[in-house]
């Protein structure tokens, strides 16, 4: 009797398995009426879980469903921890506990990881990638934080990329990249960061040692140095989301190229062209890849790896960029790929589980087109390759149908976790806002024509390669102005904008600065030469001619000027610089 009981009850476990593999274990809860303002797939439906919790970054989920976000290290809104912790107890989607917590030293704004790996919480500052021991039950973790790994470079806080995301493969092993420390290359102690004038990278490049690449260590031990670490793959200037996928077995990155085409080298890329390049990348790393940072860069409209301008290319010379590896798949230039999920939840359609999703964080210096990205992609594979094609699968992050400026976007998609019920999380970097997306239809019947709508999406302003004649606004842009102020203004008014307190006047909190845009655009565009007064103070130095700057580049600095020292969003355009010019031609 009890033997047959025992049958009955092994039988009635292993049908209930069964069916939960094939139907939703829990119930999921109600979605927003609006889907929380994202535009999704047929039958997907999403869910506002928390909103502004601070300026967030990646995102991580415990298989009780308990979310960890990474903060940015300059955002003291709630004055404490640089983590936040979420809950959601009465099941209802919403998180309705919260909680900080982390004490980190270091300076910088961008380190990003947070990750859950053997029962740990791992997070990642600039300078170091700790962990904490998770206890069951307890949302804040209560243990001692052990360092996994400490970057001993000097000048890592000034390293434009220093970001330290992690994936952990099968084997015990932890993957950690290592940024380039600046744009191409270039030497830094002569020109600055950007490189300008001349755009020349070194050959060799001496940071190909130490950065540009990613390291791989024993996730066993703690106590680390780069030095512990092994060089996996190399050629890759900036890293910010990596992912082991379990599928295949293999590591993926998603990777930012490098700016400035069209200001650094304004006789070989237009505008356009720099708008669309380089190709940020989705890259299979393998033990000794090289995907030939500094000296070649992937061209998608080429479909091929072409010499960087600063190694002697031109935008279509290959020479020895033929010798570096390939991108899985290339996407338009300055898109912004944030993070990078192969998702192996059993809630969506099955599809998803054959490739990858991306969050694209959105351009800053695609001006004078409009600035691009900002939505969630996904890429379908095929026996473990890119089908070549991706689908926009989350929009409406943007608020506004075209982003001129990077600050007009609302919410900028920044993290990507998928929860233990296969629910996808999203984070945004704006606000911290984060969206869980479900599916609620039938699984088996899911195809074209639910995707239909969604490639509709990609004629957005912000999706779509622009038209290099009708979609120019002509407006400056805030990156290439920055680069242009530290080349031709900072001699005089300092880095910080606030002059020499002397013969040149300072540009933060200037009326001149906040005032007029004509006036402005004249003193720049002709020059100024005798007394004037900013702030109550006389200041009597000369301000030399830059007609020798095309309108853009005018444009550009005086966006970027009254962005930073004037707090004015809306930026100068090149009809408004065209105009000064043809009235006070002489």
């Amino acid at each position: 009797m009890q033997k047959s009981l025992l049958l009955k009850l092994l039988f009635v476990g292993f049908t209930c398995m069964a069916l939960l593999n094939c139907k939703q274990a829990i119930e999921l809860p109600a979605s927003d009426a609006d889907n929380g303002g994202l535009i999704l797939p047929v039958n997907f439906e999403a869910l506002v879980v928390t909103d502004s919790i601070g300026r967030a970054r990646h995102i991580a989920v415990n298989d009780n469903g308990d979310i960890y976000v990474k903060l940015t290290y300059n955002d003291a809104m709630h004055g404490a921890g640089g983590t936040v912790a979420l809950r959601d107890t009465n099941q209802d989607g919403k998180a309705d506990t919260i909680a900080y917590f982390g004490e980190y030293k270091d300076v910088g704004g961008l380190a990003v990881g947070v990750t859950i790996h053997d029962g740990f919480l791992y997070t990642s500052s600039v300078r170091q990638v700790l962990r904490n021991k998770l206890t069951h039950g307890k949302l804040v973790p209560e243990s001692a934080t052990e360092v996994v790994l400490t970057d001993e470079e000097e000048n890592v806080a000034t390293n434009w990329h220093t970001t330290k995301p992690l994936a952990f493969d099968s084997k015990g092993n932890m993957y950690v990249p290592f940024g380039s420390p600046n744009d191409a290359c270039q030497d830094m102690k002569q020109f600055g960061p950007a490189g300008i004038p001349n755009g020349k990278g070194l050959d060799p490049c001496p940071d190909l040692e130490n950065h540009a690449g990613i390291w791989r260590f024993d996730a066993n031990k703690t106590g680390l140095t780069q030095k512990d670490g092994y060089k996996f793959s190399t050629g890759l200037r900036s890293i910010v989301g990596l992912q082991w996928n379990p599928e295949d077995e293999s590591l993926y990155a998603v990777v930012n190229g490098i700016d400035n085409f069209h200001t650094i080298y304004p006789d070989l890329f237009s505008s356009w062209q720099a708008a669309l390049l380089p190709s940020e990348l989705l890259v299979k790393a393998t033990d000794g890849s090289n995907f030939g940072w500094p000296y070649a860069y992937y061209d998608q409209m080429q479909a091929k790896n072409v010499l960087q301008p600063g190694y002697g290319g031109d935008g279509k010379i290959v020479g020895r960029a033929s010798e570096f590896d390939t991108p899985v798949m290339g996407f338009p230039g300055h898109w912004a790929p944030m993070d990078v999920l192969f998702y192996q939840g059993n809630q969506f359609p099955e599809r998803y589980k054959q490739g990858a999703f991306i969050a694209f964080h959105g351009s800053t210096d695609r001006s004078p087109y409009p600035q691009a990205g900002y939505m969630v992609c996904f890429i379908p594979f095929e026996n473990g390759k890119a089908t070549g094609k991706w689908e926009v699968f989350a929009d409406g992050f943007t608020g506004v149908d075209t982003v001129v400026s990077t600050s007009d976007a609302e919410y900028r998609p920044m993290g990507l976790a998928t929860g233990p019920d296969g629910s996808l999380y999203i984070s945004e970097s704006n606000k911290g806002k984060i969206w869980r997306v479900m599916y609620k239809g039938d699984k088996d019947n899911f195809g074209d024509t639910e995707l239909a709508q969604m490639e509709k999406r990609k004629s957005r302003s912000y999706i779509k390669t622009p038209d290099e004649e009708l979609d120019n606004l002509h407006m400056g842009d805030q990156l290439e102005g920055s680069i242009l102020y530290d080349t031709y203004c900072t001699s005089c008014h300092q880095q910080d904008g606030k002059g020499d307190n002397n013969r040149f006047p300072p540009l933060v909190d200037s009326e001149w600065v906040a005032g007029d845009e004509e006036k402005l655009i004249n003193i720049v565009l002709n020059g100024y030469q005798g007394e004037i007064t900013v702030k109550g103070k006389r200041y009597n130095g000369i301000m030399p001619k830059n007609t020798h700057l095309d309108d853009h580049a005018i444009a550009s600095i005086l966006t970027y000027i009254r962005s930073r020292f004037a707090k004015k969003r809306n930026p100068v355009s090149e009809f408004q610089v065209n105009h000064v010019r043809n009235t006070t031609a002489k």
